[in-house]
């Protein structure tokens, strides 16, 4: 059984769909970051970085595993599904589960910080995570044009990309006119796990699609409370 300490974010859904998609049995732990429990001690003992997810193997010694991209490559591994056995299926993978951890999610996330939370809207920075966003779902849409999914098969990398590029809305970034990518959008969002994956530990999906709501005001609140700390 593994534990999954989580909350409802892009990188939280990266964990939950993989373990759906594998069908490994796990027990949610939800970690309510806007009430700031990722900096409580007994969690900082699973990561010490004060961040979601994490993960206790508890069929390996309760083995800990944080950093959402290296719970991918765990599971993965654990499995021995969702990435190739081979050394260049296996890079090809990898580098593009990287091209995820190092662009698209920090750029996107920056995105929300500046376009969505923040009280100062200074607009060259917005536009520049908004712009640096788009370039990148732009590789993405490139990478699409000839290919079903991001390294081959269906894998971590395809995973760890669509749970970001999914909420490319909420960081103020039209799509419209990167169809490669939209049909791959689409395909993931028909995966019965991806769905799955995606409610854990709650269905915040309201929150990225309707106009404008009271719950939408309070997530804005209480996110723009804790990255300002």
């Amino acid at each position: 059984m593994i534990d999954l300490y989580t909350a409802p974010t892009p990188n939280g859904w990266k964990a939950s769909v993989t373990l759906e998609e594998l069908e490994i049995p796990y027990e949610v732990r939800h970690i309510k970051i806007l009430e700031g429990e990722q900096h409580k001690p007994e969690y900082l003992a699973i990561n010490p970085n004060g961040r979601i997810p994490a993960i206790v193997d508890h069929d390996a010694d309760s083995f800990k595993v944080f950093e959402s991209g290296a719970i991918l490559l765990y599971l993965a591994r654990k499995s021995g599904k969702l990435l190739p056995a081979n050394a260049k299926g296996s890079s090809l993978v990898i580098q593009w589960l990287m091209f995820q951890m190092g662009g698209v999610g920090p750029m996107m996330g920056q995105a929300n910080v500046f376009y969505r939370y923040s009280t100062d809207k200074i607009q060259s920075v917005i536009d520049r995570y908004q712009n640096e966003s788009k370039r990148l779902l732009t590789v993405l849409d490139n990478r699409l044009q000839d290919h079903e999914f991001l390294a081959g098969d269906f894998s971590i990398a395809d995973i760890a990309n669509w749970c970001w590029a999914r909420t490319h809305a909420w960081s103020g970034v039209d799509v419209s006119d990167l169809p490669n990518l939209q049909r791959w959008l689409d395909l993931l969002s028909d995966r019965p796990a991806c769905q799955r994956g995606v409610i854990v530990p709650e269905d915040v999906n309201e929150l990225l699609t309707s106009g404008g709501s009271e719950k939408r005001d309070q997530f804005i609140a209480g996110a723009r409370n804790m990255v300002t700390k």
